[in-house]
């Protein structure tokens, strides 16, 4: 089974630095797993209102993501830090 390519979006960078280097580092890695292992996930859509964009949660950070099957590309749009205590209220 096939490695699918990654593509960033300009804005992961930035996302990267708000994290400390080990962490940044994790999450890295974690993108090349989900490329390595597109076949082999259950894909958690963001909202019914997204279709196509998924997360894939890496402790308190989130992976937001698509996949382009056709092209084989997992596309990062953002990676963003969620503070412990889940969702704040009204979401």
């Amino acid at each position: 089974m096939p490695w699918f390519r990654l593509a960033f979006r300009p804005d992961v960078i930035t996302d990267l630095r708000t994290a400390d280097s080990s962490m940044a580092q994790r999450l890295f890695d974690k993108t090349k797993w989900l490329a390595s292992n597109v076949e082999n996930l259950r894909h958690e859509p963001v909202a019914t209102d997204l279709p196509g964009i998924h997360k894939y949660a890496v402790g308190d950070w989130r992976i937001f993501y698509s996949i382009d099957r056709s092209e084989q590309i997992v596309d990062i749009h953002y990676i963003q830090h969620r503070p412990h205590g889940g969702r704040s209220s009204g979401a």
